[in-house]
């Protein structure tokens, strides 16, 4: 597992110069040509990513969605509405450009990378497609660990490693696999420490037999391990190979100074993990939307999170990251090129 970055700056000095900073993102913010407070949560955003950049003058031009791919074993056990196979069918679709995911991000000229990290069956070698395959998808997380310990060391290097990929200026981390918001469930109980059906919705759409089936196939696979769990055994027990690569991914971006658009229900847990590895992630996550999953409410309370949209999406990918990215350029925009007060010579309230 990739270690924690140390923070920026140790001691009362380095506290002083973070003060000093953030009273003088404050102050540019406040002297922009508008009221106070006027452009409300954007004005909130637009200090995180000085923040985060360490700069008056932030930039928000290259934004990256990188997508990852994987089963899960505990599908097996009837959780989700669709087949396995549908995780293979959904990859060639994200390789023909067809899926939800780069539709939304070719209109907003967001990058789109893809990552088979073990999707079930023969790896596809197609161009566009990154093969970092962990295993041929999870075990059945309902009667044993999901993965072993090294490979579950290895999903969060390998993500690590994607994540801190040079030339971005922010990051969106989207996934892809039938039955990972079983899984994400399953490890967020195992972190917050809460019974798994207050964190168990209806995924890609069960009906009301098939959320009370699945709420039972994930009680008993709770049942195998301690009411709480550290974040590594967490994600070693339950988690998916994509979304523990996903977690690794955002420690790497935050190591290499990004920020994070942080998507729905799944990837949020993957970001709550990561924050409990690397703390220092923390401060990078922009939370893009509040999903239709009623454990995603739970979990963004948790990390005490408002997220800047509400669209009752459910779907994944990423796209809900996606959204929240010409809100991060608008916030950038106006903290680097908004006129203050004295330079466009108008008067201030009186």
């Amino acid at each position: 597992m990739p270690e924690a970055a140390p923070q920026n700056g140790e001691g009362e000095g380095a506290s002083a110069d973070s003060a000093a900073f953030s009273r003088a993102v404050q102050d540019a913010i406040d002297q922009k040509t508008k009221p106070l407070g006027a452009l409300g949560r954007l004005e909130a955003l637009a200090a995180q990513i000085a923040e985060v950049q360490q700069t008056l003058k932030p930039v928000a031009k290259r934004c990256r969605l990188t997508v990852f791919a994987a089963d899960h074993g505990i599908a097996q056990a009837g959780v989700s509405a669709f087949p396995q196979e549908v995780t293979r069918q959904m990859l060639q679709n994200f390789l023909a450009g067809g899926a939800a995911a780069n539709v939304m991000a070719k209109a907003l000229g967001v990058e789109f990378a893809l990552v088979d990290a073990g999707v079930a069956g023969t790896a596809l070698r197609r161009p566009g497609l990154v093969s970092v395959r962990i295993g041929n998808g999870t075990r059945n997380s309902a009667k044993r660990s999901a993965m072993s310990a090294a490979q579950c060391r290895r999903a969060l290097r390998e993500g690590h490693a994607i994540g801190g990929e040079l030339g971005f200026d922010a990051a969106c981390f989207g996934e892809m696999g039938i039955g990972n918001t079983s899984s994400a469930s399953l490890v967020a109980a195992k972190l917050l420490g809460l019974p798994v059906g207050h964190l168990t919705g209806r995924g890609t759409g069960l009906d009301d037999d098939g959320l009370a089936r699945k709420r039972r196939i994930l009680e008993a696979a709770a049942a195998r391990t301690p009411a709480e769990l550290d974040p590594e055994s967490a994600l070693r027990e339950y988690g998916g190979f994509e979304t523990v690569m996903l977690a690794g991914a955002m420690m790497g971006a935050a190591e290499a100074g990004k920020l994070i658009l942080v998507d729905g229900f799944i990837a949020t847990v993957s970001a709550l993990a990561a924050q409990r590895l690397m703390p220092d992630v923390a401060r990078h996550l922009v939370f893009a939307h509040r999903s239709a999953e009623p454990g995603h409410g739970l979990v963004l309370g948790a990390m005490d999170a408002e997220p800047l949209l509400d669209l009752q999406l459910r779907l994944g990918e990423g796209t809900g990251a996606l959204l929240a990215w010409p809100l991060v350029q608008a916030a950038a925009a106006m903290l680097r090129d908004m006129a203050s007060f004295s330079s466009a010579g108008v008067s201030e309230k009186s």
